[in-house]
């Protein structure tokens, strides 16, 4: 049952990272559609890793109370605790990458905004 629910965090694990770098080369891209499309996939996921971790400490809690030797799945948590890492990290690039725009934009608005008296579209009659 431990082991399943660690299998399971690692191919979420794995579909998140894939559609990560599916986001930077699809930003590199500028195909903005393919990073919509994926991103309610992504936060799907993400929704069942956090569910899925949760069991896992509930089960790992459970096996530990009664009595059980947990260190046998020490390999397999700390293999699924790299990957998380990798795709943390994967995920900075991304935001690296995507936080400049999101600046860029923010200033451009800003900046039409001020020359426009507190409004974004100047519309005049």
């Amino acid at each position: 049952m431990i082991q399943d629910t660690i299998n399971n965090l690692k191919e979420i694990t794995s579909k998140l990272y894939k559609a990560t770098l599916e986001d930077i080369e699809d930003v590199k891209k500028a195909k903005h559609e393919s990073l919509l499309s994926r991103n309610d996939v992504k936060i799907e996921l993400m929704d069942k890793l956090k569910d899925l971790k949760q069991m896992l400490n509930e089960q790992l809690a459970a096996e530990y109370q009664d009595g059980k030797d947990i260190s046998v799945y020490r390999a397999s948590v700390d293999e699924l605790e790299l990957e998380l890492r990798e795709l943390y990290k994967t995920n900075g690039k991304l935001a690296a990458i995507v936080l400049p725009v999101k600046e860029m934009y923010r200033e451009i608005i800003d900046d039409i905004t001020e020359k426009n008296g507190g409004r974004l579209v100047d519309m005049k009659a």
